[in-house]
């Protein structure tokens, strides 16, 4: 089957994988809590009204004030985008030319963003028989002729969360190849910050870290993601980026989120619950999956059991999942679910079981 390489868009799914949609269907497969965005949006979307008529502050503000208090970095040390999607073009064109280390699965857009660059991989392959965690080890001696190390952590689409003591070792590996270290942090919202590497930053200047506020907000339309590094790193990644790259209406509803700690704290909570449900639903059938820290997981069916056939079904059924055919070494034996409403969540166990009792 030739599917989409993302998730979300379940329709374009539907078309792809030649099943017709039913009346009704939960989408699984993008990461989106089910919370919805903070209360304060709605509540003051008529205040918003005026930001339409004029042009947004060039330099994202007050976004990029409220990243860098956020972290408690300069404002120099950050710059804004359309999405961590547009960050990754411009580590692309940084990278162009060059030789970059991905950690493979990985989230498709580092290699098509890189490729289009004409960047070469080198692929450090994570395997099933090692829990999809990464060797640090098995780096060593691996980065000298590459220009970066791209890692996704917490890692996508397993979940795992590599340790502050693994990811110092990673950057000191790196440091001393002469590669730059590029740490994906789109999913640390939902854990904390205590497990980002912002604070390391400083005592590793060659650490760039693309942050989004797309999951832990569930803004997704407004398209918004931000980088951190060093200033002079910065100020190179940003100066191809398009003038007024971030409207106006993304960067002040996104720096009101920043302030939104007890609904982080709500959205945590829930998906940790929901997580823990799966896992100890996914167990009790026989399945394989993984020690996800996040709001999704990816498991595997019992032996003997046809995943082709089991992500049709599931169509047919309304429940969207994220195959794993674009995942390198996942191959469509796989499948991650995002977590959903607890309704949501029954619902796809209730289909699970019937279809594993069936088949």
């Amino acid at each position: 089957m030739a599917l989409p390489n993302h998730g979300a868009n379940p329709i374009r799914l539907y078309q792809q994988a030649g099943v017709e949609p039913p009346a009704a269907f939960i989408d699984f497969s993008e990461n989106i809590h089910p919370l919805g965005p903070p209360a304060f949006i709605q509540n003051n979307w008529q205040n918003y009204f005026s930001l339409i008529d004029q042009y947004p502050d060039p330099e994202a503000e007050p976004f990029r004030t409220a990243a860098a208090a956020f972290h408690q970095v300069e404002k120099s040390q950050v710059a804004v985008a359309n999405g961590a999607a547009e960050i990754f073009t411009w580590l692309a064109r940084r990278y162009r030319g060059k030789q970059v280390a991905l950690v493979e699965p990985a989230f498709s857009e580092y290699r098509q963003t890189l490729e289009a660059e004409n960047a070469s991989i080198k692929e450090i392959q994570l395997t099933e028989a090692n829990n999809w965690q990464l060797d640090v080890e098995f780096l060593n001696g691996k980065l000298t002729d590459c220009a970066a190390l791209y890692i996704c952590n917490p890692h996508n689409p397993t979940g795992n969360l590599l340790s502050a003591e693994k990811m110092k070792e990673i950057a000191r590996l790196s440091s001393e190849a002469g590669c730059e270290l590029v740490v994906d942090e789109a999913f640390i919202d939902f854990i904390g910050e205590e497990a980002s590497f912002v604070d390391h930053l400083s005592a590793y200047p060659h650490v760039i870290i693309v942050r989004s506020m797309t999951k832990m907000y569930a803004i997704a339309g407004l398209r918004l993601g931000y980088v951190l590094a060093m200033p002079e790193l910065i100020k190179q990644l940003a100066a191809g980026a398009a003038h007024w790259n971030v409207n106006a209406l993304s960067a002040t509803i996104g720096s009101s989120c920043l302030q939104e700690e007890k609904y982080r704290k709500e959205v945590i909570r829930s998906v940790n619950k929901e997580r823990q449900k799966m896992t100890s639903f996914l167990k009790e059938q026989g399945c394989h999956f993984t020690d996800a820290a996040v709001n999704f997981l990816t498991f595997k069916l019992p032996s003997g059991k046809n995943p082709d056939h089991f992500f049709r079904d599931m169509l047919k059924k309304g429940m969207v999942l994220r195959h794993t055919y674009s995942f390198k070494g996942m191959d469509g034996q796989w499948f991650r679910v995002g977590m959903k409403s607890e309704k949501a969540m029954e619902n796809l166990r209730k289909e699970m079981v019937l279809w594993l009792r069936e088949n």
